[in-house]
């Protein structure tokens, strides 16, 4: 087990802290960095004049705030997430984004549906809605960003889009963690401690891979609808995203399994890419909003069912 933790320790670290915060500020601050570095001009520009005087310029530096402001205004926490039913592999927004009232963009799919709307409208002057907070608006796409690919394989998480009602992301299926019983849930908070939580190497490690091995594919994560400014469905939906908890966090998993080296190592990877992912499509998109063509917004429209707007 030591040699394996070594191994890995220079390059990957402990993206999710207990339930709340998601990938954690390291991994939203990843993912922002990222998106930094494939911005245009016109983005630079246009994220410059909307981030807060503390962020210094850097819109990493806001990326989790999101999260903080969760814990003051618990209405917005459907936002973060997406729920599955039970032993679904599959991701479909008319079934997993309705809230209790029925209103079909309660989910994170929805939440960048809207505020990339909102950020869009306004930099074009075509929104009549004098109220958005535009540096909000900033902050909560790009942390969505970060949580509709995390959720892809988070899969742990209470209220992850991969993990299960049923069992409460795992919380109810108690394994062996190596020698230690614990839950399914709680194994990647005891992970935590083998982690090098130096995230300049791990950003420099994904950018050179970005330039590299998947520089190909790295052009392919840019596109989305034609002509939509915001597709967040097909990042939930794609083959990688939506079965990655099936494929991984439960596959062979049953009450009492010992889960050890095989099991770290077969998600592990998937980590990477995912901020890789996150980071290159976030910019893509906000490359889209600010740049001087207007682009289509698009929502899924299910029946017997309405919008709302953040």
């Amino acid at each position: 087990m030591v040699k394996v933790f070594q191994l890995y320790s220079g390059i990957f670290f402990m993206l999710c802290v207990p339930p709340v915060l998601c990938w954690g500020a390291q991994g939203h601050f990843a993912v922002c960095k990222i998106a930094q570095g494939f911005l245009t001009e016109n983005a630079v520009n246009a994220v410059q004049a909307l981030l807060p005087d503390h962020a210094d310029g850097e819109l990493a530096a806001v990326c989790s705030w999101p999260n903080e402001f969760r814990k003051l205004m618990p209405w917005n926490t459907a936002l973060h997430f997406v729920n599955k039913p039970d032993s679904s592999c599959n991701y479909e927004y008319c079934r997993d984004c309705p809230d209790k009232a029925g209103n079909i963009d309660w989910c994170v799919a929805g939440a960048i549906y809207n505020y990339t709307d909102q950020l869009q409208l306004s930099f074009h002057k075509l929104s009549t809605e004098m109220n958005y907070n535009l540096t909000e608006a900033l902050m909560y796409v790009s942390h969505f960003f970060g949580n509709v690919h995390q959720k892809a394989f988070n899969m742990l998480h209470i209220y992850g889009s991969a993990g299960f009602l049923g069992d409460a992301g795992g919380n109810t299926i108690i394994v062996r963690w190596y020698q230690n019983e614990t839950n399914l849930h709680r194994i990647k908070s005891s992970l935590q401690k083998f982690y090098n939580t130096d995230l300049s190497s791990l950003i420099q490690a994904i950018q050179i891979k970005i330039a590299g091995v998947w520089f190909t594919d790295s052009l392919s994560w840019r596109n989305c609808t034609p002509d939509h400014v915001a597709c967040p469905n097909q990042y939930a939906s794609e083959s990688e995203s939506s079965k990655l908890a099936c494929k991984f966090a439960y596959k062979d998993v049953t009450q009492g399994a010992t889960l050890g080296d095989d099991y770290f190592l077969s998600w592990l990877p998937v980590v990477e890419k995912r901020l890789a992912q996150a980071g290159v499509r976030l910019a893509a998109r906000l490359n889209q909003i600010f740049s001087p063509q207007l682009h289509q917004s698009h929502k899924i429209k299910c029946a017997g069912t309405s919008t709302y707007s953040v």
